[in-house]
């Protein structure tokens, strides 16, 4: 039998809308007399995983807001709830992003300037977070490099990072950190359960989905497929199917702009040897950028 949690372990009402709904579901099951099992009818769970949703572990979604809303006739205010936390600020988004990203399954990554958290190095991830101005970037490194005991978990989860060159080349802290920025990666890039792959920033390349920002999709037994999108101060997590299945299609139209884990690897090395002399390499890359004809893509 599960453990009946005490009130101080439910959600709390006013912390977020996400929290607020699963409170206001439970309050409103307990006042009609229905035990979980007669609730997941209704909406069409298992007794589990209403639990999950009262507890805050799992989230309310959009189908099953709607069986409650008739079956109990309440016009329509389940739906708006979950609709409303889908599309508003979070308070809470970092922690329940941390939470389902130490859950996942599979995490597919797209990195668009920087090298995803989970495979920074300690020096990387400091000068990263002393650029900003977070009150206590020490606490926020300790943080971000307990993250990375993901990694080391049995069985771990399988990793698909696509960056861009961007996230490459740009310097970071010294030369030296990143140096060991890049070797780190391409370690990580030698495990069986990681994929690393490269958007080359070219004319043949030009412009690509990946543009509009990194953004994460991460997919676990026990609460299907979130996307989690960035911004400075803030993030969204997204539980609609619908708007996780936009998300899984930039993916894919991302990494068909990618190149191969061979020439990605490849190219990691160079940029970490070119940050051995980065002006004088820098220099001659850009002039032979510049200089670069725009090529037409391969059909196949």
């Amino acid at each position: 039998m599960a453990r009946k949690r005490s009130p101080e372990e439910l959600p709390k009402p006013q912390t977020n809308l996400r929290d607020f709904t699963a409170y206001y579901m439970r309050f409103q099951r307990t006042q009609r007399g229905l035990s979980g099992e007669a609730l997941g009818r209704v909406i069409g769970a298992g007794k589990s995983q209403v639990s999950r949703i009262e507890t805050g572990i799992d989230r309310l979604d959009a189908k099953q807001a709607a069986l409650l809303d008739k079956a109990w006739n309440t016009g329509r205010l389940f739906s708006l709830l979950v609709w409303y936390a889908a599309v508003g600020h979070d308070p809470a988004w970092f922690a329940q992003y941390v939470e389902l990203e130490q859950r996942s399954d599979m995490l597919r990554l797209y990195e668009a300037n920087v090298i995803p958290g989970i495979f920074q190095t300690p020096e990387y991830a400091d000068a990263l977070l002393r650029s900003g101005i977070e009150a206590d970037p020490d606490r926020l490194l300790a943080d971000r490099l307990e993250r990375q005991n993901l990694l080391l978990r049995t069985p771990p989860p399988h990793v698909t990072v696509i960056l861009s060159q961007n996230a490459l080349d740009w310097p970071i802290g010294t030369a030296e950190i990143m140096r060991a920025q890049l070797a780190r990666l391409l370690e990580e890039a030698e495990r069986v359960n990681v994929v690393v792959r490269v958007i080359p920033r070219s004319w043949a390349t030009g412009a690509h989905a990946g543009l509009d920002g990194s953004f994460h999709l991460m997919s676990g037994d026990d609460f299907g497929e979130v996307a989690y999108t960035e911004s400075p101060g803030a993030g969204r997590l997204v539980a609609s199917p619908a708007d996780v299945r936009s998300y899984g299609v930039r993916y894919e139209r991302i990494s068909a702009m990618a190149l191969d884990e061979g020439a990605s690897f490849q190219m990691i090395q160079r940029i970490m040897e070119e940050t051995r002399c980065p002006s004088q390499h820098g220099e001659s890359r850009a002039a032979a950028e510049h200089s670069r004809v725009p090529a037409s893509r391969s059909a196949s």
